[in-house]
């Protein structure tokens, strides 16, 4: 979704209720309905015109044009007539059971409050049109085809809708606003990128090991159940250790939200057979049970207030039972070196790396950006998660909790959610390596207002920016269980090409890795951008940087390019 973003979103966001949707069901019985939508009614100013959805149908199923709907081509162009067809049947496959758990909790409320400031029932109210909405969500879900905006027009349960134009050019302007700035701050990265591989030196490499391979070392996974009394958290750990009787650094693995450790078995392999000891905790207020939670009905919750600070406490927690068994324990014989630590982490995961690492929690960046009226003017959905730390300050100012972690040398933060929960003031803190990836396509925690800005925060040198153009929120993410247990995600939303990301993500993060927490300062020379374009494909291309200005995406952004 993108370039926020590329192909498909090049379509969506001619919709835009059709593109907030996307983003939201991405993250995650009603009776039935008495009537249909007939017709719907858009609304300018003082004047109205409506058109049957029999005419839509017929239109977005056989491209034919009636009489209703002849009259609007004056107004647009070929290709705005084709885009419109795409957009009425583009579609999203998703449970109908996950898309109702998803919209009764309160970041789904909140999003179809949003969509009730421009469609409405024949009243006008919005609060009728607020479970007129629900229901037409979740029925459209339910078709063979799957959600679709045509289906969602179908299954209103009222016989016309009412869209107000006004307000939802405005919102399509704001996306379109939103888009244009990330696709020239992409295009800046990418450029000066470009231009620093053009005067390194590319023949490095030829002498260098390749870093796809396996390593050469025999990985061996058990895992561990811990359980923290104090905070009432098992803490159920998946361990690899290479064949290696030395003691061997430490690189943990933190995953987001809804994935748990079994998604990033394909990084801790290869980081293991390459000489690493991986550990990956699974989170419990925010993994793949948490999700199935939501889906029975059992909790109202995407993820709990509390794993901001619950999540970086896993890891300090089961840091500490390490250290104790390294000493006791026949399997590990001392061979963990606890105190030479690498995180990596996605999305949530990459909040709790960064923490870790030295960011700070941001209390009044929190409250100016999280109150309701900022809210209804962004369309940054990572916002509607971070802004829930709030929920926290009535117990504890957040400013008292410490995340940091000094065992931990260096990280990599994939699609971070970092703008409002650490801001500028909070990432200057970080004096840790830290390498920032972000995806060109991410509409969950998009790259400018997530990644690519808040690495210009980072006042420690030893920084990098990795930017995978055509990669969502999701390509980085592996394969999970074998089993139902985790909720698919359409595969618009993974990307087209999930394996190079993953790809991507063992060939960066080995080298920087092994820079930096085992003080192998030979794999300095794929830590830069003329390595990134010597890996990059074409359908997904990379790039690197270790600096970058506030002024230089400031001048990106506003330039008339």
């Amino acid at each position: 979704m993108n370039s926020l973003f590329g192909k498909w979103t090049g379509n969506l966001r001619k919709s835009w209720l059709l593109l907030v949707l996307s983003i939201l069901l991405s993250v995650f019985g009603i009776s039935n309905y008495a009537w249909t939508a007939e017709r719907i009614y858009a609304s300018y100013s003082a004047f109205q015109r409506s058109i049957s959805i029999n005419a839509l149908e017929e239109f977005a199923e056989n491209g034919e044009i009636g009489e209703e709907l002849a009259v609007y081509t004056r107004y647009l162009k070929p290709e705005q007539i084709a885009d419109l067809r795409q957009v009425l049947t583009s579609q999203i496959k998703v449970h109908p059971v996950a898309v109702s758990q998803f919209l009764y909790t309160s970041q789904g409320e909140f999003m179809l409050r949003r969509l009730g400031e421009v469609i409405k029932t024949e009243s006008g109210e919005s609060k009728p049109g607020f479970h007129a909405l629900r229901s037409a969500l979740i029925l459209a879900a339910d078709e063979p085809e799957g959600l679709t905006l045509l289906n969602i027009l179908r299954k209103y349960p009222n016989s016309s809708i009412n869209v107000d134009l006004a307000r939802t050019l405005q919102i399509a302007a704001q996306l379109e606003t939103l888009v244009n700035e990330t696709n020239k701050a992409v295009a800046a990265v990418s450029a000066k990128s470009d231009t620093e591989a053009a005067i390194q030196s590319q023949g490095i490499f030829e002498a260098l090991p390749t870093l796809n391979r396996r390593g050469k070392f025999i990985a061996k996974k058990q895992t561990l159940k811990f359980f923290d009394v104090i905070r009432g958290r098992q803490l159920s750990t998946d361990i690899y250790l290479p064949n290696i009787r030395s003691s061997v650094p430490v690189i943990v693995i933190s995953h987001g939200i809804g994935t748990d450790s079994s998604n990033f078995r394909y990084l801790a392999n290869h980081l293991a057979t390459n000489g690493f000891a991986v550990i990956v905790p699974n989170h419990p207020g925010s993994d793949t049970k948490q999700i199935n939670s939501l889906l029975n009905g059992s909790t109202s919750e995407v993820a709990r207030a509390d794993e901001f600070i619950n999540r970086p406490l896993d890891v300090k927690f089961v840091l500490d039972e390490l250290e104790k068994l390294n000493n006791t324990d026949s399997r590990f014989k001392k061979r963990l070196d606890l105190q030479q630590i690498g995180v990596f982490g996605q999305s949530f995961g990459g909040y709790t790396a960064l923490a870790l690492a030295g960011a700070k929690l941001n209390p009044e960046k929190i409250k100016q950006d999280c109150h309701q009226q900022a809210l209804k003017q962004t369309w940054n959905m990572s916002l509607l998660l971070q802004c829930r730390i709030q929920e926290l300050q009535i117990s504890k100012p957040v400013k008292q909790y410490n995340l940091y972690d000094k065992r931990v040398k260096a990280v990599v933060a994939v699609n971070p959610i970092t703008s409002t929960i650490f801001g500028k003031t909070g990432l200057s803190q970080v004096k840790t390596p830290v390498m920032m990836v972000s995806s060109s396509e991410d509409t969950v925690a998009p790259a400018l207002y997530e990644q690519i800005l808040p690495f210009s925060w980072i006042a420690n040198p030893q920084k990098y920016l990795v930017q995978m153009e055509s990669a969502t929120h999701f390509s980085a993410i592996g394969d999970g269980k074998d089993s139902s247990e985790q909720v698919g995600l359409p595969s618009k939303l993974v990307g087209d090409n999930p394996k190079q990301a993953q790809s991507y993500m063992k060939l960066l993060s080995l080298p920087f890795f092994q820079n930096y927490v085992s003080g192998n300062s030979q794999y300095r020379p794929y830590l830069t951008a003329a390595y990134a374009e010597s890996i990059s494909i074409n359908s997904m291309s990379l790039s690197l940087l270790q600096n970058l200005t506030t002024t230089e995406i400031a001048r990106a952004v506003n330039s008339e390019q």
